[in-house]
């Protein structure tokens, strides 16, 4: 049994058994990946995976449990090697830090600047994406700090943090009849064609959850993936915008008027994740102490040790 084995094990699993993107995936061949899997099942003597002819299906009931292992295996030896860079190179390295736009635009650019002065030979890599590929990168090891609205706080294999508050507000151009709604209520908003973000994103399903619970279909004409797009549209004569009420800047967005309405549609909370038994160098603690000064590099170990590996009943 050698890391190569294993390596395929969990890649196989990840390219839907499609030996050929399993090979490029690793830099190796299909014949190699078939080879170095028959080899496996030899020396265990088992089958790990659930044939039709030559194509892999799908993993038989020892290949699931073992592909458990797998995973808690190559993480291990991936801290192994973080564990060393974290005493032979204290301040360099990388840094991966997946987030979604409304957070890498609004939220991060507070902390970012500080964290570069701080580490100044840390490549720090920031990545956007919608919050299941949060999920997932996070999972595959692929990135070390998350940072989102939806999805993050329910995944058994994560540990999260509350980060911050928000509250979504309203947007029109200047001189809109809805200046003079006060207070602001969901029928007056529904009498104007709405602009707000896509199904999953940015505390959507608090926005259309208050209108459902009162009743009310509201016309959402247009729907996107941030704020930017959003304010572009409203200013257009789209219709009325909702948006993260961080995401509105006076000095910018100067065609527009802010209504709050924080008692329409609730908070909503932003949170940072960790993937359960991933070694964090300790600049990456500092990282998400600049984000929120509660969660010290103290407070987040003391969490993470509640939950230092990835049990097989987390599946």
């Amino acid at each position: 049994m050698n890391f190569q084995q294993l390596r395929i094990i969990r890649e196989a699993a990840r390219c839907n058994f499609n030996l050929t993107e399993v090979g490029n995936a690793l830099f190796t061949s299909q014949s190699g990946v078939s080879k170095h899997i028959k080899d496996l099942e030899d020396e265990l003597g088992v089958e790990l995976f659930v044939r039709k002819g030559k194509r892999l299906l799908g993993l038989t009931d020892p290949g699931r449990e073992l592909l458990e292992i797998v995973e808690r295996i190559l993480l291990d030896a991936n801290n192994i090697k973080s564990l060393v860079e974290q005493y032979s190179k204290r301040d360099e390295g990388q840094l991966t830090v997946i987030a979604t736009h409304t957070q890498a635009r609004y939220a991060l650019p507070k902390v970012i600047p500080e964290f570069k002065k701080a580490f100044p030979k840390v490549h720090l890599k920031l990545h956007q994406a919608g919050p299941n590929e949060i999920v997932s990168m996070l999972l595959s090891g692929e990135a070390d700090i998350g940072v989102a609205t939806e999805a993050l706080h329910d995944v058994t294999k994560l540990d999260t943090f509350p980060y911050y508050t928000w509250y979504h507000a309203v947007i029109v151009p200047a001189g809109h009849p809805l200046e003079k709604v006060q207070p602001l209520t969901l029928q007056a908003l529904a009498e104007y064609p709405i602009v707000t973000y896509h199904e999953g994103l940015t505390g959507r399903a608090k926005i259309d959850q208050s209108f459902a619970d009162a009743g009310i279909t509201p016309e959402i004409v247009m729907s996107a993936l941030d704020a930017d797009v959003i304010k572009t549209y409203v200013e257009l004569g789209m219709g009325i915008g909702i948006i993260a009420s961080m995401a509105f800047n006076p000095a910018k967005d100067t065609d527009l008027r802010l209504l709050k309405c924080e008692h329409l549609f609730g908070a909503n909370t932003t949170y940072i994740a960790l993937r359960r038994g991933h070694y964090l160098r300790s600049f990456a603690y500092r990282f998400i102490e600049l984000c929120s000064p509660k969660l010290d590099e103290v407070t987040i170990r003391a969490r993470l040790a509640t939950h230092p590996a990835i049990n097989i009943a987390d599946r």
